[in-house]
């Protein structure tokens, strides 16, 4: 993950409503450059809150998640979050350069006026050496945690029609771009998360009888 520089003065946080937290980094910064944070605050997910709510108690902070998803998916987020009649409702939301448009997209058709600040972005590797990567082409599942990474991996192996392994997704974002790229033998559990992250590489691991 390499973060991105951002210029402070243009976040003038008391414009916002709502904070959507899916980068716990930039959030953390913000928090400590900022003596008053009035806005409410989102989650993507329930791995997010759980991971939020550990910070904000080592950190001494109290701060509440005034809402979280039902199913952590962009489309599910876009749907759920609350909107307070005709009122003017403006959103901060922090994100990787390279997440969809899906979120704030969808935001701006219910009414909301979304900032995007893109604040990291992932890299794939030039090179791996070519006796690390026979041995993981040669792994019965592949566990994969973003649609970057699934990018990353087909960029990666020379004949992705040839490849038969199984993949096993942390979500359903991750599994149709998984799909979209060709892959086959895609495991995902409905609600995303590392729990059910877990069960998928199990379930693709009982495939190959390695369970």
């Amino acid at each position: 993950m390499v973060p991105l520089a951002y210029s402070s003065t243009v976040l003038l946080f008391s414009a916002f409503n709502s904070l959507l937290i899916a980068c716990l980094d930039f959030f953390m910064k913000m928090v400590t450059s900022y003596v008053t944070v009035s806005f409410s605050i989102g989650v993507a997910g329930a791995g997010t809150a759980r991971i939020f709510l550990d910070v904000m108690r080592s950190s001494k902070l109290s701060l509440d998640i005034a809402f979280a998803p039902s199913k952590s998916t962009g489309k599910v987020l876009v749907s759920e979050l609350p909107k307070d009649g005709d009122k003017r409702c403006t959103v901060l939301y922090p994100a990787s350069a390279k997440a969809s448009n899906e979120i704030e997209e969808g935001l701006s058709s219910r009414g909301f006026e979304v900032m995007r600040l893109n604040t990291y972005t992932t890299v794939p590797v030039d090179r791996v050496d070519q006796m690390l990567l026979q041995k993981a082409l040669s792994a019965p599942v592949l566990a994969a945690a973003s649609p970057s990474a699934i990018r990353a991996w087909v960029n990666l192996i020379s004949e992705v029609d040839q490849w038969r392994n199984s993949v096993a997704c942390i979500g359903e974002t991750t599994a149709s771009a998984t799909k979209r790229l060709g892959l086959k033998n895609v495991y995902y559990q409905t609600q995303p998360g590392l729990e059910g992250w877990i069960d998928s590489i199990l379930e693709a691991l009982r495939l190959h009888d390695y369970v």
